[in-house]
């Protein structure tokens, strides 16, 4: 308690906003459908069915193609740009080309860079997906 009686408040009660923003239902249906998908690309490896594995061997190296080929955006963000603004890019969208980074920082309070988030990712997905060979393969772990 300070001198005058009152509680001071902590630095956590400072830094969060008093009202934060709520997503709408367009919002809140990307930002799970992304988690679904982020679920699919690390536990997809464990489908029990060859032609699920087949498909999941394919799908990976996809995800990857389209960030590269969309500047490192998901084609979930620009449908839902497209959806809200009419344009493919908004740069008022914090998430657009950086949804996992923005999920790790706002988590964690880690100050990770793109590149550092970039380099953790693309060797986490390539390990998954090795794991989807060997398991294609008929090894057991």
């Amino acid at each position: 308690m300070s001198a005058t009686g009152q509680e001071e408040a902590s630095p956590l009660d400072t830094a969060l906003p008093e009202h934060p923003a709520r997503r709408d239902a367009l919002g809140n249906f990307c930002f799970y459908f992304h988690f679904l998908m982020m679920g699919y690309i690390v536990l997809g490896w464990t489908a029990p069915w060859r032609s699920a594995l087949i498909f999941y061997l394919a799908f990976l190296p996809g995800v990857i193609g389209q960030w590269q080929l969309n500047r490192n955006t998901c084609v979930l963000n620009n449908l839902e740009s497209l959806l809200r603004t009419g344009a493919w890019r908004n740069p008022g969208n914090r998430e657009e080309g950086a949804w996992l980074h923005t999920i790790v920082t706002d988590a964690t309070g880690i100050a990770i860079t793109k590149f550092q988030l970039d380099v953790v990712m693309y060797a986490v997905m390539a390990s998954i997906w090795g794991l989807g060979w060997w398991h294609l393969a008929g090894w057991r772990i």
